[in-house]
């Protein structure tokens, strides 16, 4: 990652070690950093993805985040990709849900959705934000 991203969304899981799983497996996000407290939830993990950088953390940790955060999600994340195609095959094939299969879409993006097991909504996509005339 040449810059470090100015926007990184923040998301908290029950079971933050399994999300971990799908966005590195399905998704083919990088675990860059996982920190683990002593009770075995996660504190903090950053995951890349081209530029970008997702944050998540386990909930019931008692951080400052967790207390603001509440219920929090689901959220939605969109990601831009290349390939949307071979994306969705590999997520398909890692057992994501998916939501919307690939699609073109009006705006001359092509498209799909997954949802993580907790609700989660990923976007992925060939839409580059700011790209629009």
């Amino acid at each position: 990652m040449s810059e470090a991203p100015d926007i990184c969304p923040a998301l908290k899981y029950r079971d933050a070690k399994a999300a971990i799983t799908l966005l590195t497996e399905a998704f083919g996000f990088t675990a860059t950093a996982v920190y683990e407290g002593e009770d075995g939830l996660v504190a903090h993990a950053e995951l890349t993805y081209g530029n970008g950088t997702v944050m998540l953390g386990s909930t019931g940790t008692d951080s400052v985040f967790d207390k603001a955060m509440g219920a929090g999600g689901p959220v939605g994340v969109y990601v831009h990709v290349r390939d949307v195609d071979e994306h969705h095959a590999r997520a398909v094939a890692h057992g994501a849900e998916i939501v919307m299969p690939p699609t073109d879409q009006e705006y001359g993006s092509r498209d799909y959705m997954a949802r993580d097991a907790e609700g989660n909504v990923w976007s992925f996509g060939t839409y580059t934000p700011g790209s629009a005339d």
